[in-house]
């Protein structure tokens, strides 16, 4: 999720939309090539390198269409089946009954089932009930019911066949959806602000800035063979919701003293299993010069990437090597050819990023943030969902990078309406806390890194500690973030509890457990300033003991928090005594 001074001819060569010549190389400190581009050349230094030269992924969909949805999933390819397909959003799935303790020791194809998830790209979480109810029918017909909202506001379905493909991708075009570049070493989704063109505090609208983004660049490919995953933010809101700080690059609204209002640039964030926030890099960039910034980031990824070893291949490693100066300095000087204006930081957000309740819109109209739990519906309920919406007056929607909905353009009078057809469907728009800060990654039950089940156990805590806490005055939003193995999909750090995966020993027996991070938290998440959690050796909970944990330690919490200073369990947890938080 995450270097050198200028080349000509290297730089030619980027801009030119290829790989840089392999004669076009500077010398580094360094004994052992990372496999930059730029710097090492292009010859690939590992298996993985070497077949997205090859082919980097774009052209499989035709094998797909034409040879494996003939053949069945006996007929494909290896390397198309673990590497291209992920280029059009498709991953195999976790073969049922294999437990978390095997999940190193198997390899690919002894974890996999015959069976995908399929990820469909939402960019800036932008949605109408045509095509919500299309999804809602590829998932009822194709994919056994299933549906999650992610929180990299996509949808994910599961048990999809690759027989099915040709027919899904048909559905999903002809409403304006699709699965390009979802997954793989490629520019996923962009993520957006879920209220973009409608909050009345909204700074600017970034929409035509993401869909400039989308249309020139997703499937564009000479950026279709990146060193890994490039995840990419915008926002236009004050309450800075699109989680800027753990993209590789984020635009963050804010207002010039002199030039008006633009973006703040962020590059290098990640978490996984090395963890980074991103950086500033102090300049300020105007509406109509964010594809282009992005694009030039972009390119840098490409270029000078670490390509030899694939946990080193995001872009919070350059930036770590080369510091925000030297990376605003190379963006400027070999890809976009002028200086960005120097611009001041976003203030602190005065308000909740995930939008959930009943808010006022601009043009007088509501729109409506709802939870449901750990981003779990289903096929029925989206199609239930886009009947209701519709026939309370509205046609659009959003996801959330926090695995929530919100509704649009209602109109005053249908909002309690609507609000008690929610609550029937198991979206809340007045969730407790707890319901609220809850956010799950996909777990054991289909993903093939999983260690432990993860929605499930995350759900019953919740229901358990809705009742539990009922009764205890907690100050502010809670986060608990569950993951099923060390990858932080579900941005475990980032949480006021966060739960890691992991096989651990509660007195003397091996069980499924999760390790414990405390105290972390994003801007959007009622911190002064975004940071990661702090563990505590020997601190780990059973799969089965989340919701007794984490109420023992909010009550914890609430009993010693100061409260003459309104603190925080972010706050309190870093400084609290290891014996607080066991």
């Amino acid at each position: 999720m995450t270097t050198r001074d200028s080349d000509t001819r290297a730089a030619d060569s980027a801009d030119a939309g290829g790989p840089p010549h392999r004669a076009a190389r500077l010398a580094r400190p360094s004994a052992r090539p990372h496999g930059q581009w730029k710097i090492d050349g292009t010859a690939p230094l590992n298996a993985n390198e070497e077949w997205k030269q090859v082919d980097d992924g774009l052209a499989v969909r035709e094998r797909i269409e034409t040879v494996y949805a003939q053949g069945g999933f006996s007929s494909i390819d290896p390397t198309d089946l673990h590497g291209r397909f992920r280029v059009w959003g498709l991953y195999t799935q976790r073969r049922p009954g294999i437990d978390g303790g095997r999940t190193a020791s198997l390899e690919p194809h002894e974890l996999e089932d015959a069976f995908f998830m399929l990820r469909v790209r939402i960019d800036g979480g932008q949605l109408t009930t045509e095509q919500l109810r299309v999804i809602a029918g590829i998932s009822q017909e194709f994919g056994r019911d299933t549906a999650d909202l992610t929180d990299r506001q996509n949808i994910q379905l599961h048990w999809i066949e690759v027989e099915s493909m040709p027919e899904i991708w048909r559905r999903l075009e002809a409403v304006g959806l699709g699965t390009t570049e979802a997954c793989g070493d490629v520019p996923r989704v962009i993520l957006g602000s879920p209220v973009a063109g409608i909050s009345a505090t909204e700074l600017i609208d970034p929409t035509p800035q993401i869909e400039q983004i989308q249309s020139r660049f997703i499937g564009d490919p000479t950026l279709a063979n990146l060193p890994r995953k490039f995840k990419s933010a915008i926002t236009g809101h004050p309450s800075q919701d699109v989680v800027h700080e753990i993209n590789d690059v984020a635009f963050v609204a804010v207002e010039h003293p002199d030039l008006g209002i633009g973006y703040d640039l962020w590059v290098g964030g990640g978490l996984s299993t090395a963890p980074r926030l991103g950086e500033r890099l102090g300049a300020f960039v105007s509406a109509d010069r964010v594809s282009e910034v992005w694009h030039g980031v972009a390119q840098i990824f490409r270029d000078y990437g670490y390509r030899r070893l694939r946990n080193k291949a995001r872009l919070k490693f350059l930036l770590s090597e080369w510091g925000a100066e030297k990376f605003r300095r190379v963006l400027q000087d070999e890809y976009l050819g002028y200086a960005l204006p120097d611009g001041p930081a976003a203030p602190k957000p005065a308000s909740a990023g995930d939008h959930v309740g009943i808010h006022r819109q601009k043009d007088g109209r509501f729109y409506i943030g709802v939870t449901p739990i750990v981003g779990r519906v289903s096929g029925p309920t989206l199609a239930k969902l886009a009947d209701l919406i519709e026939t309370h007056g509205s046609t659009r929607l959003r996801t959330t990078p926090h695995q929530k909905l919100v509704i649009l353009d209602i109109p005053e009078d249908r909002v309690p309406s609507l609000v008690a057809g929610l609550d029937e469907l198991g979206l809340s728009a007045r969730p407790s806390l707890i319901r609220r800060g809850t956010i799950a990654c996909t777990g054991i039950e289909f993903c093939k890194l999983a260690i432990v089940e993860t929605k499930g156990h995350a759900t019953r805590a919740v229901l358990e500690l809705e009742e539990r806490l009922a009764r205890v005055e907690v100050p502010h939003r809670l986060s608990l973030h569950v993951n099923g193995c060390p990858n932080s999909c579900a941005r475990i750090q980032t949480a006021d509890i966060g739960l890691k995966g992991q096989l651990v020993t509660i007195d003397g027996e091996q069980v499924p457990g999760y390790q414990v991070h405390l105290g972390g938290g994003l801007a959007s998440q009622d911190r002064e300033e975004a940071g990661l959690g702090r563990t505590v050796r020997g601190l780990k909970v059973a799969a089965d003991g989340i919701a007794d944990y984490v109420e023992r330690v909010v009550t914890r919490f609430v009993a010693e928090r100061d409260v003459a200073a309104d603190e925080t369990f972010a706050q309190w947890a870093h400084r609290a005594d290891e014996e607080a938080l066991v």
